[in-house]
């Protein structure tokens, strides 16, 4: 495999150090520039045309969303990775560029063990890398990508289904930008994302879609009662449980019950719970991601009679959690993710 070249971009040049002996720890990588500016950064990157750049957000002359910016007018092609701030201003500036369609982030290491923050930054690192190679192997896959058993949408009144459940991980929140805000303000159902994320995040995330919708968004707390047409984020850092009690509403738990796919949240935990305070009246919807979350998930709800939406190989960042369902036979349909509001409404319209 071709070695894969990346361009550092960050004002402290203690860092560009840091990040190049990460670099180095990884196999084919290589950094082949560095930049400690916005707009030397521009320059370098569009003469590299490296395969991916790190990204610093705060900046001389000109800060890293100009930078996404800019790349964007160019229409260039590298994929972004933020480093990013473990602060309330480091979440709310990243997820800003997540939903301008940065390819990921990682958090900048505050240690004062210099080998523990290389480690730390290596490994971060190495998982973004080996999410874009995933995703340049999975394009490449020639296996057949039909479901095994293609069904019919039931019936478009909404009275079939009483919630969605919407996964993805890597490339998710851009996703869910052109998702959560073309829902129609009257959805009858509530609506429960789980995205892989740290904790301090989420509620960025949320606020951000919550800006930005006709329906209300909100992170979930524990307790938060589930309503006809508002989104719950899962919060970064807890798995979501919906209960269902007799003749009470489902509301949300917040646990800290073990990782699962290397995640918390995860999607497949929250679709068990789900199914079962729904009675498998749901619909779900498998977006951009690595890995393979949501798959189990999906064959339960296809077996308790839900719906299983996946978005399409063409408009995801990284093709695997979707791959996964529709290979796995679990997709009703396969999405454009352009199409997939309009069709999410149109099963919910009365």
């Amino acid at each position: 495999m071709a070695k894969l070249t990346i361009v550092a971009v960050d004002d402290s040049a203690l860092f560009r150090v840091l990040l190049s002996n990460a670099v180095r720890s990884i196999p084919d990588c290589e950094i082949i520039g560095t930049a400690s500016d916005g707009q030397s950064a521009v320059q370098k990157i569009v003469e590299l045309q490296p395969d991916l750049v790190t990204l610093d957000m705060e900046m001389p002359e000109l800060d890293g969303m100009g930078v996404l910016q800019e790349l964007k007018l160019r229409k260039v092609t590298s994929k972004v990775v933020i480093v990013s701030r473990l602060t309330t201003a480091g979440a709310r500036i990243t997820t800003d560029a997540l939903l301008q369609g940065a390819f990921d982030f990682i958090l900048k290491p505050s240690g004062k063990d210099p080998a523990a923050n290389k480690a730390e930054l290596t490994d971060a690192l190495a998982q973004k890398i080996s999410a874009i190679r995933e995703n340049a192997l999975s394009r490449r896959d020639t296996t057949p990508l039909v479901p095994f058993d293609q069904r019919k949408l039931k019936p478009a009144d909404g009275s079939s289904f009483d919630a969605v459940v919407i996964g993805c991980s890597t490339g998710g929140p851009d996703a869910l930008g052109r998702i959560v805000p073309f829902l129609e303000p009257d959805f009858p159902v509530p609506v429960i994302i789980v995205q892989h994320m740290p904790e301090g995040f989420t509620a960025s995330l949320a606020k951000r879609l919550n800006e930005a919708s006709e329906i209300p968004v909100v992170e979930a707390a524990d307790g938060t009662v589930l309503q006809k047409g508002m989104a719950i984020v899962a919060r970064g850092g807890h798995h979501v449980r919906l209960e269902k009690k007799p003749f009470r509403p489902v509301v949300v738990r917040l646990t800290d019950d073990p990782h699962e796919h290397s995640c918390r949240p995860a999607v497949d935990y929250t679709l068990r719970s789900a199914i079962e305070a729904f009675d498998g009246r749901i619909v779900s919807v498998i977006l951009t991601g690595m890995g393979r979350d949501g798959t189990d998930g999906c064959r339960l709800v296809r077996e308790r009679g839900g719906e299983v939406l996946a978005q399409d190989s063409e408009s995801c960042v990284v093709f695997g959690m979707p791959k996964s369902v529709i290979q796995a036979g679990l997709a009703d349909r396969i999405i454009p993710l352009s199409q997939m509001a309009t069709t999410i409404n149109a099963m919910f319209r009365r």
